[in-house]
């Protein structure tokens, strides 16, 4: 069991709504343009993040123009960058271990539809998804640099660029940027925080195990907290966690999850429940306090027997001195030249208009063959089953290896289905 430090911890309460309103206001403005990854828009929103972490106390890791990046998009190079702060431990054995809180900030831009033979523009506000994300993230840093003094782990606060791009600015920030990234003891991702009720309650995935994942819980339900997470096996939806989670990261994805009116022109700030943002950081700062004074936050597999029929370690590809190929070339390639070239979309999913992004792992063993093909995170069975069916019959690929020595992989990748 996790081993809790019988630290001093101040209970706190703090009337934030306003100030996530207006975070999100101008987050989701027309100003902005609907944030797509490497436009103005969403420099603009970087900016407005950095300024708005200043302000919080927290002292950046980045200037305003952020930890740059650059990704092949499908119109060519996109530029983008992620915002990192940091509100440092008071614990001098354990502030140079780190809790990373995460939030993207970009969206998908606008889009142009012909009615009556007229070109409309449409611009879509991404309210909660995810401006309410990126406003908690603000309060949360906020409360947490207002009373430093009680966490023995520093703090890293970041807005993620090019989220909708695979994830891009936490892989790059996992797999480049951070040079400390075995320092990071736990990843919190903030996506889609904006909604409430029986539809849309507070949701947190975690992939410790039952023992640790409620002994956080209940610590943090000591607390003066009006909210208590439901805990749910399957992410509700992908996000920036996967590449900590790929590392072994212990993740806490926190959302409400998408609603109805998800990546549509009508997600828009009215929509949101600003009260139930609030009691989400009130639980969050909570919960950050509970996590950061653990001697240990750990995903150790509790099974002496499990463990040693694992005892060969399957190892992430960012692990890895050479990552995995196929046919010499990335992931990217594996999908574009085998899985969407071979993918059929179900006939009962398109009567049914089914669509969405269905996250699946894989091992690339040691002879290059795929085994394990895992649905982490499925939309429909239609849509799941045939992921799984494409990837399984892969090719064999170049093993991953490190220091010279070929070793098992594990891979992730997001695959699409979006009908026109």
């Amino acid at each position: 069991m996790l081993e809790f430090c019988a630290a001093t911890l101040a209970a706190q309460n703090f009337a934030v709504a306003p100030a996530l309103r207006r975070h999100v206001e101008a987050l989701s403005s027309d100003e902005l343009d609907g944030r797509l990854a490497g436009s103005e828009g969403e420099r603009a929103a970087a900016r407005y993040l950095y300024d708005a972490l200043c302000d919080a106390g927290v002292l950046m890791l980045t200037d305003s123009l952020g930890q740059d990046f650059r990704i092949a998009g499908d119109g060519g190079e996109i530029a983008s960058q992620n915002i990192v702060g940091i509100v440092e431990g008071a614990d001098p054995e354990l502030r140079e271990e780190y809790i990373v809180v995460g939030a993207r900030y970009d969206h998908v831009g606008t889009h142009v539809l012909t009615v009556n033979g007229e070109p409309v523009r449409q611009l879509y506000p991404g309210a909660d998804a995810n401006a309410s994300g990126v406003a908690v993230l603000v309060e949360v840093a906020r409360m947490v640099s207002q009373y430093r003094g009680l966490f023995r782990r520093s703090i890293l606060f970041v807005g993620f660029g090019a989220g909708e791009q695979g994830m891009a600015g936490s892989w790059y920030f996992v797999n480049r940027a951070f040079e400390q990234i075995r320092q990071v003891k736990a990843m919190v991702d903030l996506d889609c925080l904006g909604r409430s009720g029986e539809s849309n309650p507070l949701r947190c995935f975690t992939q410790l195990g039952a023992v640790d994942r409620n002994y956080l819980f209940d610590k943090t339900h000591e607390q003066p907290v009006v909210v208590r997470p439901a805990v749910v096996q399957e992410p509700p939806l992908p996000s920036d966690f996967l590449p900590f989670y790929e590392r072994g990261i212990p993740v806490f994805l926190f959302t409400t999850g998408p609603a109805r009116e998800h990546r549509t022109v009508r997600d828009t700030p009215r929509q949101l429940d600003y009260p139930a943002m609030e009691a989400a950081c009130n639980y969050l700062y909570h919960f950050l306090l509970v996590l950061a004074a653990q001697d240990e936050v750990s995903t150790a597999e509790k099974d002496p027997g499990k463990q040693a029929r694992r005892a060969e370690r399957i190892y992430a590809a960012s692990d890895c001195d050479v990552r995995p190929q196929f046919f010499h070339s990335n992931e990217k390639h594996f999908l574009q030249s085998w899985v969407y070239k071979y993918l059929k979309y179900p006939a009962r999913a398109i009567e049914q208009n089914i669509q969405g992004q269905v996250l699946v792992s894989f091992v690339v063993e040691k002879d290059g063959s795929v085994t394990n093909v895992t649905v982490e995170h499925g939309v429909d069975e239609l849509l799941d089953d045939e992921v799984v069916r494409v990837v399984e019959v892969s090719p064999k690929w170049i093993p991953g290896q490190i220091k010279g020595e070929k070793v098992r992989t594990r891979l992730v990748i997001p695959v699409e289905f979006r009908l026109k």
